[in-house]
């Protein structure tokens, strides 16, 4: 939930960094823990915002679908497929492979 004074990028940064290696999450999962249901788009922008925080990983928030939707703003087109096949997860055109069983949703870990 955003605190007054918290800034919203620095509050999904601090949600990605809880997502586990080999495990995603998306847009919108994220937007609706932090209370901001219609907020994917928000978080879309925190994460093309995130490229230069080695801290943050952006590669690990796809859309809805699992589809690798913001691999785009990573360095290069392969890159954000390749951080995640390194940490366990496969990519199959540009989507990951079992999405269901991989996806963390922060609503129900961060009880």
């Amino acid at each position: 939930m955003k605190r007054s004074g918290e800034n919203y990028f620095d509050l999904v940064y601090e949600v990605v960094k809880l997502i586990p290696k080999g495990r995603v999450s998306t847009y919108g999962a994220i937007a609706n823990y932090l209370g901001i249901k219609s907020g994917a788009r928000m978080v879309g922008y925190a994460m093309n915002a995130a490229h230069g925080l080695p801290e943050v990983p952006a590669h690990r928030v796809v859309n809805r679908l699992g589809i690798l939707t913001g691999k785009h703003h990573f360095s290069s087109p392969e890159m954000m497929q390749n951080l995640l096949e390194n940490e366990g997860v496969s990519v199959e055109k540009d989507q990951i492979v079992g999405f269901e069983q991989l996806f963390w949703d922060p609503s129900t870990a961060l009880l």
